[in-house]
């Protein structure tokens, strides 16, 4: 990796934010005299770097999925406390957004001391600035996922229910069962120890290499569609977040780095070689005939 590469991703992060915290603080409330939702995106980075710190003297990277979620729960609580409105549609997003990270982050956090280490970070924490960047792009990763349902949350008016509320709801209730019930069934794939070198090819599994990853897209497809209606003007640049997650997770992380160490250890498997033909990647969908 080039030397300048992690200052130029902090940089590009840091614009990236920066852009995002205009476009949402527009036709929002303020608080000290600033859009709010910029002061909750400079916060979604603070905190990072506040985490950064004991990280890098630790040399751990137990804390970094907790941290995430803790800062999702930070930003929509404090955008949800700044309003002060208690409307159905701020109810549902501030309620999803807690019940997702109240549930992923410890159980993110669980499978990184049950395993010893996360993997992807091996590489990472002994470099200063690669590490700096990885934990200054979760700030950005908060800011860009949660934009829609912040923006929603500090809009000066209030709209009433409406079908998004349901179809929103509706599609994230279904996203949160896919996603808990996939790492559900992995979990006790991977407790097994018979298991720990095999891939799994059950339950959600054998619809999806990735079901987890197609049940947190689908949940953030239901807030922005929940946050929509109360958008307006650059606002409506906040529901880039859906795209963003599905981005995020099959082109930069996620499924791409997944694919490719399965790809290496199993790539002489014809079982696994039969079970890529016959499942799709991502989306939901009885498996091909062979």
């Amino acid at each position: 990796m080039p030397k300048s590469l992690p200052y130029l991703g902090i940089a590009g992060a840091l614009i990236a934010g920066a852009l995002m915290a205009a476009a949402g603080g527009s036709h929002g409330v303020e608080a000290g005299g600033l859009p709010a939702f910029a002061v909750l995106v400079a916060a979604a980075f603070a905190v990072q770097w506040i985490a950064f710190v004991p990280a890098w003297l630790l040399q751990t990277e137990r804390y970094f999925d907790l941290t995430g979620s803790i800062t999702f729960l930070v930003v929509t609580g404090s955008a949800f406390a700044i309003r002060g409105a208690f409307d159905a549609r701020s109810l549902v997003i501030a309620a999803a957004i807690a019940i997702w990270a109240l549930r992923l982050g410890p159980f993110l956090f669980l499978r990184v001391r049950r395993d010893g280490e996360d993997r992807r970070f091996r590489q990472i924490k002994p470099n200063f600035p690669v590490f700096l960047m990885t934990w200054t792009l979760q700030g950005l990763w908060v800011s860009l996922t949660a934009g829609p349902a912040l923006a929603a949350l500090l809009a000066r008016e209030v709209r009433p229910p409406d079908w998004t509320l349901a179809a929103g709801s509706a599609l994230w209730v279904l996203g949160f069962a896919i996603e808990v019930t996939a790492d559900a069934q992995k979990t006790r794939f991977r407790a097994v120890p018979e298991n720990r070198s095999r891939y799994i090819t059950s339950g959600l599994w054998a619809w999806s290499r990735h079901p987890n990853y197609f049940g947190e897209i689908l949940l953030w497809i239901g807030i922005a569609v929940i946050a929509a209606p109360a958008l307006e003007g650059w606002q409506l640049a906040t529901l880039i977040s859906p795209v963003f997650v599905w981005l995020l997770l099959t082109r930069i992380s996620g499924v791409r780095m997944l694919e490719a160490r399965a790809n290496r250890r199993w790539r002489d498997d014809p079982g696994y070689q039969d079970y890529v033909r016959r499942t799709n990647a991502l989306l939901l969908r009885p498996p091909r005939r062979t």
